[in-house]
């Protein structure tokens, strides 16, 4: 199809970013929010203006996508953003529906869709089926699972049997063509064909990709270097609009951090800051001349979790409509981190602190939790548990339970490892939950990763709660986030240096007195980074892979621990006990606990939830790994 010539289209196009937030399963809130947006798009004189990915529907929101009743109120949104394109022109996220077709699940045919809006009309691809550009690369990893829900352009392509290539076609829009694409279209790296290759095939002015991509730790480098090296390849510039807010699968909570972004034909790139809403209005020179600045690749610090952590929590409050919290804290770093994220979102009489002293709790971890409540100035409480947890070892220990015809007849036995468990569920589902209803707020879980990894907390115990806010941290980046607390975000000593020091302890026997250096059966940094390789590696690592890196003898590099094994194992036979242990535990009864425990906030890659997808089922162990194990334990003899 012939173009319009370069001076018909004139040397620039005006355009105007819109990082908004998008509210999931809200489309009448969303819409209204683009047209307040669109108002002063015109006040500037855009040419275009860009709203993100699902910016009607939202992107998270489940089998929501199942009901019709949602998805002509999306449709209806649609029709007046179009009606609203009076001399401007409109590039925006929505679902979209042939209602004539189906879905290979026998529902309505949804697509994921960039609508582009002029004139009181939506105009498609030139020789494209619909007035619409449909996504052509569904994610189906990590959080996504679009192909559940839509039609990709792929499958549409083989259905009308036409060439791929004749579908992916740019959109002539009054004295541009612009070539669009949503989100995964430009993170083409592992698929088969590249949408933003074949578009600049054909005579296109400007490329837009519309996103809506939660952050994850270092994404926005990886993000950044994509972008820019697509533009200086393809020669031309590229706008990336995406989303703040959060949005949700129901177990995992998802942190939009937008960075929308204009990259020059160069690789030059101009942004919107991160987790804040904002326009970017940009004059873009369509001769191939440069204006942004060079994108810089460095690896985020642990301030940008904190920045992210925040922007979360405080979003989920809002979403909740939560006002007030409740912070258990134990003296230790973990609850100390938590209690310190909240004295930054609340007003310190929205806050109270809980010391929940046991039979076994030392007056140094009460201490502690004292200072870290007087430093933060909010409301604190202690209320020690020993007179329930003795209430309850009365009520069931030796307790005779017999059946109604008498022919049964048992006690019943508390051991001291059961009284444990009874001492965590008294803390949080007896005394956190009233104080959280007479304080009328919720109270949080402050497991961090690697005790989610492995289920050490007690279920219905130390594992309630709304949130666990940390709990996508491994230990050493919650002491890193204490840390930075203290001397970047309060810069002064919030959380007691004692917290630091402690060992790290649950205090429920005598086996974890802090006093005697004693605590949990996790040894930091070790485990931290030998369950990192189990969850967060992109191809998990399994037993098998850790016993063959432990015989070459580089277990420390593949696992980059900077100690030595051998100074944790003095042999290889309770080095291979260590590691049955915990993965028995990874994947058995922390399954069970994962599935029930709270929603977690995703600041990294492969969060428990939706994210990182389990199955309950029995510990498996590999063929290899038994031979290897074999091997090893006999060369050990």
């Amino acid at each position: 199809m012939a173009t319009t010539s370069q001076a018909a289209r004139g040397p620039n196009v005006r355009v105007q970013l819109v990082q908004m937030t998008v509210i999931p399963g809200q489309p009448e809130i969303n819409t209204a929010a683009i047209l307040c947006a669109l108002d002063a798009a015109r006040k500037v004189c855009a040419d275009v203006v860009v709203f993100p990915e699902m910016a009607i529907p939202g992107y998270l929101i489940g089998d929501g996508w199942e009901r019709d009743a949602f998805l002509r109120e999306c449709e209806a949104c649609g029709e007046r953003l179009r009606e609203a394109s009076d001399g401007i022109i409109i590039v925006f996220g929505n679902v979209a529906m042939d209602w004539a077709r189906c879905n290979e699940d026998g529902r309505v045919r949804k697509y994921n869709a960039l609508f582009v809006a002029q004139d009181r009309r939506f105009i498609g691809p030139q020789n494209g089926p619909y007035p619409f550009v449909i996504k052509i690369l569904q994610p189906n990893y990590r959080a996504f699972d679009e192909s559940r829900y839509f039609y990709d352009l792929r499958k549409l392509a083989l259905e009308s049997g036409r060439p791929l290539e004749e579908m992916i076609a740019p959109v002539a829009a009054g004295r541009w063509t612009l070539g669009c694409v949503v989100c995964e279209d430009a993170w083409d790296e592992n698929y088969s064909v590249s949408p933003l290759r074949m578009l600049t095939q054909q005579p296109v002015d400007l490329l837009i990709n519309i996103s809506c991509s939660p952050f994850t730790f270092n994404k926005n480098q990886k993000r950044g270097a994509i972008f820019s090296a697509h533009a200086a390849a393809l020669g031309k510039p590229l706008v990336y609009v995406n989303n703040v807010g959060i949005q949700n699968d129901g177990k995992t909570i998802c942190i939009f951090d937008g960075s929308s972004s204009v990259y020059d034909g160069a690789g030059g790139c101009v942004s919107l800051p991160a987790f804040e809403e904002g326009v970017l209005t940009q004059e873009i020179p369509l001769n191939g001349a440069a204006f942004g600045v060079s994108v810089e690749l460095k690896d985020e610090g642990i301030g940008e979790i904190y920045r992210a952590l925040l922007y979360g929590v405080r979003a989920f409050l809002a979403q909740c409509e939560i006002s007030r919290v409740i912070v258990g804290v134990s003296g230790g770093i973990d609850s100390a981190v938590v209690a310190a994220l909240f004295s930054r979102l609340l007003d310190r009489e929205q806050l109270l602190l809980a010391n929940l002293p046991g039979p076994f709790t030392s007056p140094t971890t009460v201490a502690l939790a004292r200072r870290l409540a007087g430093d933060l100035r909010c409301y604190y409480t202690e209320l020690p548990i020993g007179a329930g947890v003795s209430l309850t070892k009365t009520q069931v220990d030796g307790l005779e339970i017999t059946s109604r015809d008498g022919a049964l007849k048992t006690r019943l036995q508390l051991t001291d490892f059961m009284v444990e468990n009874v001492q965590a569920r008294d803390r949080s589902a007896r005394v956190l939950a009233a104080l959280a209803a007479a304080f009328g707020g919720v109270f949080t879980c402050n497991a961090n990763k690697a005790e989610t990894t492995v289920g050490y907390a007690t279920l219905y115990g130390d594992l309630a709660g709304f949130l666990a806010p940390i709990a996508d941290l491994w230990k050493g980046e919650v002491y890193q986030l204490a840390r930075y607390l203290n001397e970047q975000v309060f810069q002064r000593e919030v959380i007691p240096q004692g917290c630091f020091d402690l060992a790290p302890s649950a205090e429920l026997s005598p086996a974890q007195d802090v006093d005697q250096g004693k605590g949990d059966p996790l040894i930091y940094p070790y485990h931290d980074r030998l369950f990192a390789s189990w969850v967060e590696r992109w191809v998990q690592t399994t037993p098998e892979e850790i016993l063959e890196w432990y015989q070459a003898g580089d277990l420390e590099k593949q696992l980059s621990y900077e100690g030595k094994v051998a100074d944790i194992f003095p042999d290889a036979r309770s080095f291979v006990a260590d590691l049955e242990r915990w993965w028995k535990q990874y994947q058995g009864m922390g399954v069970v606990k994962r599935v029930q425990a709270p929603p977690i906030l995703a600041v990294k890659r492969r969060t428990f939830g939706f994210d990182h997808r389990e199955s309950q089922m029995t510990p498996w162990f590999s063929r290899r790994y038994q031979e290897l194990k074999a091997l090893i334990l006999q060369g050990s003899l």
